[in-house]
């Protein structure tokens, strides 16, 4: 294929798209993603892992703080098609007519469902057993274009946010590689999403990583999946000390305990008393440690048991 794609994207999940893309021979003559940001303490200046992709595959790139406002970039390019997949900014009806075809957005989530900035996050927390990756014409509003294609994966028990990014990347891939031909041919019908069955979910907040003890066995697990690997959803010890907590597991329907107490902490088990049983922490990590097993953990924590979490 000859038509020229700008390829916009932020995160990781985007990352493995573009090089997907680009080693199936599509012709990528640009990308655009977000500015660098400060992190850590030292004030690392970091790029994004599509800047950092975009280098590694000799891409020209442009970064701008705001693309509305900054996007003479993409004139120059004279694209045929504008793909995004998780750039993070809602572009103008100006860039949206640039390319020679209507603009497309890959979108991880069955549209109408989910529309925004956390639909995987979200499908994991609510406990979903189904997503997948729609491909979506781009207009000057979230995520309400048309759909074009559709597939979709299965949420298995065990996925948790990391495993299930991997998945949704791939499937992503898969899905562009399938029905970009068939877009440029015109042999995609566009659907109209159903405005009735839509659904947002924004941004995970710094407040939203503190794991909530009101919730039943099943909803604190799914809420701990919904975060794991990355950032990583907490709860304080007594001492104020963040205990992170990757993966946890029903354990039983006993309720003996106030809800938040350590019921055991003993050779390869940890317990957590919940309104309606409790579970078993299995990843755990402190501050400045490595991620442990809960075995590992007892061997070199010895307070745990008895104490409150909150």
């Amino acid at each position: 294929m000859n038509e020229r794609i700008i390829f916009l994207g932020t995160p990781a999940i985007s990352a493995r798209v573009l090089e997907g893309l680009v080693k199936a021979g599509m012709n990528i003559v640009g990308v655009i993603t977000k500015e660098d940001k400060v992190r850590g303490r030292n004030n690392r200046i970091e790029e994004s892992p599509v800047a950092m992709k975009a280098h590694e595959l000799s891409l020209p790139l442009h970064k701008p703080h705001k693309l509305n406002k900054d996007f003479s970039f993409l004139v120059e390019k004279k694209p045929d098609l504008l793909l995004t997949f998780a750039y993070g900014q809602i572009l103008s009806d100006e860039i949206l007519a640039l390319g020679t075809y209507k603009p497309l957005n890959l979108h991880a989530s069955l549209l109408p469902k989910y529309r925004g900035a956390a639909p995987i996050q979200y499908a994991l927390r609510n406990g979903d057993k189904e997503t997948g990756v729609s491909l979506m014409k781009m207009v000057h509003a979230l995520d309400a274009g048309d759909v074009y294609a559709v597939k979709k994966l299965p949420i298995l028990p065990e996925d948790n946010y990391t495993t299930l990014s991997d998945k949704l990347s791939s499937l992503a891939l898969e899905l562009a590689l399938e029905a970009l031909p068939k877009y440029f041919r015109g042999e995609l019908s566009p659907v109209k999403q159903e405005e009735s069955k839509a659904s947002f979910c924004s941004t995970i907040k710094k407040e939203e990583e503190h794991l909530s003890l009101s919730l039943s066995c099943e909803g604190f697990i799914n809420q701990c999946r919904s975060l794991a690997y990355t950032p990583g959803g907490y709860l304080l010890r007594p001492d104020g000390e963040i205990l992170k907590i990757f993966t946890a597991e029903k354990a039983n329907e006993e309720v003996s305990a106030p809800i938040g107490k350590i019921v055991l902490a003993k050779k390869k088990q940890i317990l957590l008393q919940l309104k309606d049983g409790q579970v078993a922490l299995e990843e755990l990590q402190r501050p400045g440690k490595e991620m442990m097993k809960a075995g590992d953990f007892n061997n070199g924590v010895h307070d745990l048991e008895g104490s409150e979490l909150r």
